[in-house]
């Protein structure tokens, strides 16, 4: 399978299965994209009659691009077949019952009132609550315990407001800093934030024991302010702002996530990237808002084509700056065309459930942080371990091959079946398809790989 597209005045064929992205002239895209399923001679004589004072389509022409494209297809560049639907429960039978993130929930409450929050306002549809040191200590036994030969290990401080309860985040961060040397191992901390709490204590800690630190901002003032709002219904953006400028000069623009939310009230989003670079905030998120069907928020039919020309209108502005010497980088657009995740990886889809799990503030376990809550998908806790066999098991068969709608779909190799939680809260299965998240990670997948594109040609000279 291949998937063409022209895009930012490229010329892209992505082959799917080998990875291979080609950036081609218009004559080797008309036969690429006709290759499969049109007779050489007839596709050649009908490429020629349409161009017929075109010196790149006399026929010579056209018979040297195609043995080219011929040449690619025998070396496993294009048109490669699906070989790997056998290895798809591989990698996760293979690391059966080893667990190397936890996503610790220190904090079922918050400080804000955020109209569109997944977790009802931190409380997880239960109730207020903070997790005491000695169930967050418990955790990080079980992390260790079940960990097996891995050396990483990663903690996600979670809520809520994690800050709310920074006593006992900094305790746990000690204490795990004396697990390293007895059981050889090294873990790796993020904190995210919504920035009210933030002072000159919590930026040094941050920069000192925070590997990444993600702030919630979502971009302009009145959007922002619209939803992100405190129980007086006063916004936080210029509380906010000004703290999350110090603590990412503190960390020197490095290693932190400005992570922002976009509804149907800001399908324009690019206009909030652009107040955050405004700001000087430079690494950037901008993520899809995830609420019921019900909801005012929610993002509608309507908006998909705004949001999908955000898309690349954003992946125009990354590449001018980029030429400009002002670089910037958005999450959903980091891709390595030379490497990336192993194909194991790459078709096992996402680890909840199984190598992740998310822990509450009295130690239950759940799939991950957007099942909390759903107790049909409590896993177990942290002192009994997994209990829950079946819900495990059911996450662990969770691949791209268990989805049958990713049969065809180009995009698959790169969202590896998708999100559980999106899938289950759209259809009610953790196998099924939230179709309109597909046609956002796609369009999105065209702009990071053009994106991409146009820095290795760059690299290389050639634009």
């Amino acid at each position: 399978m291949i998937h063409a597209y022209q895009l930012g005045g490229y010329n892209i064929v992505l082959d799917v299965c080998s990875g291979a992205v080609h950036a081609v002239d218009e004559v080797s895209y008309a036969l690429i994209t006709h290759f499969e399923g049109v007779d050489r001679e007839k596709l050649i004589d009908g490429l020629h009659a349409a161009h017929p004072d075109d010196p790149m389509y006399t026929v010579e022409e056209l018979n040297a691009c195609y043995d080219e494209i011929l040449a690619l297809k025998e070396a496993g560049q294009l048109f490669s077949p699906d070989t790997f639907r056998p290895m798809a429960n591989t990698l996760k039978s293979r690391t059966s019952g080893v667990v190397k993130a936890l996503c610790l929930h220190v904090a079922h409450t918050c400080n804000l009132n955020c109209a569109y929050c997944f977790a009802s306002q931190g409380k997880y549809k239960g109730e207020r609550a903070v997790m005491s040191f000695e169930v967050g200590k418990q955790a990080l036994d079980f992390l260790v315990a079940h960990s097996g030969t891995r050396k990483n290990l990663e903690v996600d401080f979670f809520g809520g407001e994690p800050l709310m309860n920074f006593d006992v985040v900094k305790q746990l961060v000690a204490y795990a800093r004396t697990l390293e040397p007895k059981f050889h191992k090294t873990f790796r901390f993020t904190l995210t934030t919504n920035g009210v709490l933030i002072d000159d204590d919590v930026i040094d800690f941050c920069n000192r024991e925070m590997s990444n630190v993600v702030l919630s901002l979502d971009g302009r003032k009145e959007i922002h302010d619209r939803y992100r709002v405190d129980y007086a219904g006063n916004g936080s953006w210029e509380k906010i702002v000004p703290k999350f400028q110090k603590l990412v000069a503190a960390r020197g623009g490095k290693n932190y996530y400005m992570r922002g939310t976009f509804t149907h009230a800001n399908p324009d989003f690019l206009k909030d990237i652009q107040t955050m670079l405004d700001l000087g905030f430079t690494e950037l998120s901008m993520e899809p808002v995830v609420c019921a069907e019900d909801s005012p928020d929610r993002l509608t039919e309507t908006d998909l084509p705004i949001v999908c020309e955000q898309y690349e209108q954003l992946a125009e502005l990354l590449i001018r700056r980029r030429r400009e010497g002002r670089p910037f980088t958005f999450y959903h657009y980091m891709i390595d065309l030379t490497g990336g995740p192993c194909i194991y990886k790459r078709i096992s889809g996402c680890g909840s459930g199984t190598e992740y799990m998310a822990v509450t503030p009295w130690g239950d376990l759940y799939p991950c942080h957007q099942f909390v809550g759903e107790e049909r998908f409590k896993l177990g806790d942290i002192w009994t371990g997994v209990t829950n066999t079946a819900v495990q098991n059911e996450f662990a068969g969770c691949n791209v091959y268990a989805h049958p709608e990713c049969g065809e779909c180009w995009a698959r190799l790169y969202c590896s079946g998708g999100c559980a939680a999106n899938a289950y809260h759209a259809t009610g299965s953790v196998t099924g398809v939230y179709r309109y998240g597909c046609e956002l990670f796609r369009k999105r997948m065209e702009c990071a790989i053009m994106a991409a594109v146009d820095e290795q040609l760059a690299e290389n000279g050639d634009v």
